[in-house]
């Protein structure tokens, strides 16, 4: 019988085969967007070999880090980032957008 962790993924609990990938876990969860960019657009693996910094997640209380490179162990707690409201991606008033400026 093959061994398993044990981890969290924004408070689910998640078993994984040992030597998994925290990425894989995420996708587990039904997860679909590991983070948002700067306009607000879900992200999540693309290259799946640490190149694209797509899957960047918290682990641990550390931020940014590439969930597909990192192995999951027993007791890890994974945070995807938090899904933004439009209000939240939007300049404030006052404020021109990058695209503005151009």
């Amino acid at each position: 019988m093959s061994e398993t962790v044990m981890l969290a993924v924004n408070g689910i609990a998640v078993e994984m085969p040992a030597g998994s990938m925290v990425s894989a876990a995420i996708l587990k969860t039904g997860a679909h967007a590991f983070r948002r960019s700067v306009t607000g657009e879900p992200r999540g693996p693309l290259c799946g070999m640490g190149i694209c910094f797509e899957c960047r997640v918290t682990i641990d209380g550390e931020q940014h880090c590439r969930s597909c490179q990192t192995v999951c162990r027993n007791g890890m707690d994974v945070r995807t980032e938090p899904q933004k409201s439009t209000e939240e991606i939007q300049p404030q008033k006052g404020k021109k957008s990058t695209k503005e400026t151009k």
